[in-house]
């Protein structure tokens, strides 16, 4: 059987080894037939502290790693445009 995966957005990455990605679920709705949208977190295994917020990625369904944690990150998809800041460059400026 395979594994589920899902695509989603890192929310958070204050923890150590671990992200929230956010994932997003578009269906019609059974009466109305309108386009709903839905989100959920889970808490996804980064052991490299690699992933930073805003980062889409893909996230699979593995053995559980802690209460809450269920989840693996297993690949980048895409970075934002635009956001590559370093602890050096927040640093400077003052002289």
């Amino acid at each position: 059987m395979a594994k589920k995966t899902f695509q989603g957005v890192v929310v958070s990455d204050k923890a150590d080894k671990t992200v929230s990605v956010k994932v997003e679920r578009r269906y019609a709705h059974p009466l109305y037939g309108k386009v709903v949208t839905r989100s959920q977190k889970y808490a996804a295994h980064d052991e490299n502290n690699e992933f930073r917020i805003g980062d889409r990625v893909e996230i699979l369904a593995v053995r559980p790693i802690s209460k809450t944690k269920t989840w693996k990150v297993t690949r980048l998809i895409e970075r934002p445009r635009g956001i590559e800041t370093t602890a050096v460059e927040t640093e400077g400026g003052n002289a």
